[in-house]
């Protein structure tokens, strides 16, 4: 179903799940396509970025930010094109970077926009390498991290936008890099393509003692994005004073309840007390604020310019596609950084 200018579409929260989402989670309707009034503008979705923290705004829980509420249009990032226009300084037919959702319009007053200009080069980058994944990863490593030249950096869920990024950061720091991510074809190509040190496939039997093979040193910086199994395999290899930032934990998001198992509360527990462990989680806009903002885009755009850093898209055609693609997502079956493209 193509997007069309007299209806919009509309991806809601049917219900809450339990577990994985199902075809009851989400509703597609069509509606009539809102109308700007004073000072606000009508903004048209061209792409719409599909992240694993979709997955906890689906659940009535106490979190950073507020549920989706039943009826609600799901929350995302989109890069969008002003159809109409209201607002001083907004020009129809300019790009931007908006919060509006699953959808193909919306109404904006200008709040959390991020103007991108009328003919921006790789605009759905700007929901990747030059957005909040890419930003997620510099500052998470090099603010929380913290790696210095020689030192040992695992990355987990290393071939998508945020894990790629942050070993392809560590290298360029100094460090050994040793990733982990889902099948051969991802390990080739953090290998080759990114320029880590070595990939390990999360999904092998002896994924511990692969571990232990790859990282002779033990691990100095841990960057956690799945949760499960590599993190257990992480920790006895974590040395004294190590860092581990907790950007995800992925593996864990679907799970109706605590995890089948031995209880490894206490092996975690004692690992950050005997290592004298730094792990702290972290929600990229609230804990960092401009000042390291406009570093990352400094250094961000540099490091693009001269090839320092690769970047890769899985793109998904069609907002009907979305909820499919997401749970894709969160089974690992994305290769780089999922974007929809809507429009």
């Amino acid at each position: 179903m193509p997007q069309a200018s007299a209806t919009n579409r509309r991806i809601v929260l049917a219900n809450r799940p339990t577990g994985q989402p199902d075809e009851n989670t989400l509703r597609l309707e069509t509606t009539s396509v809102p109308e700007p009034g004073p000072d606000e503008m009508l903004v048209r979705t061209v792409y719409l970025s599909l992240d694993p923290y979709m997955r906890g705004r689906m659940n009535d829980a106490k979190s950073y930010a507020e549920p989706v509420p039943i009826g609600g249009v799901m929350t995302a990032q989109v890069v969008g094109q002003v159809v109409k226009s209201n607002i001083e300084g907004y020009e129809v037919g300019e790009y931007v970077l908006n919060t509006s959702g699953w959808q193909d319009f919306a109404v904006s007053d200008g709040t959390q926009v991020v103007k991108l200009g009328k003919s921006p080069d790789n605009p759905s980058w700007s929901l990747g390498i030059l957005g909040m994944p890419g930003y997620t990863a510099y500052a998470g490593l090099l603010k929380i991290g913290e790696p210095k030249a020689g030192e040992t950096v695992v990355v987990a869920a290393a071939a998508g936008p945020v894990g790629a990024t942050v070993g392809q950061i560590a290298k360029l720091k100094g460090c050994r890099v040793v990733g982990i991510a889902g099948g051969s074809e991802k390990c080739a190509h953090v290998v080759k393509n990114l320029g880590f040190d070595a990939c390990l496939d999360h999904r092998s039997d002896d994924l511990a003692a692969q571990l232990r093979e790859a990282c002779p040193s033990g691990i100095d910086v841990y960057f956690e994005n799945v949760g499960g199994k590599v993190l257990y395999a992480v920790l006895p290899l974590l040395n004294p004073f190590a860092r581990v930032p907790v950007c995800g934990i992925v593996s864990w998001y679907n799970l109706p309840g605590l995890p089948d198992g031995p209880d490894m509360g206490p092996a975690i527990m004692g690992t950050i007390l005997r290592m004298k462990v730094r792990m702290q989680g972290f929600i990229i806009f609230d804990n960092f604020g401009a000042d390291v903002y406009q570093e990352f885009v400094r250094d961000m755009t540099a490091w693009l310019k001269n090839g320092s850093i690769s970047y890769k898209e899985h793109m998904v055609e069609g907002l009907e596609n979305a909820p499919e693609a997401f749970n894709q997502l969160l089974a690992g079956g994305n290769f780089g950084k999922m974007v929809v493209k809507v429009g």
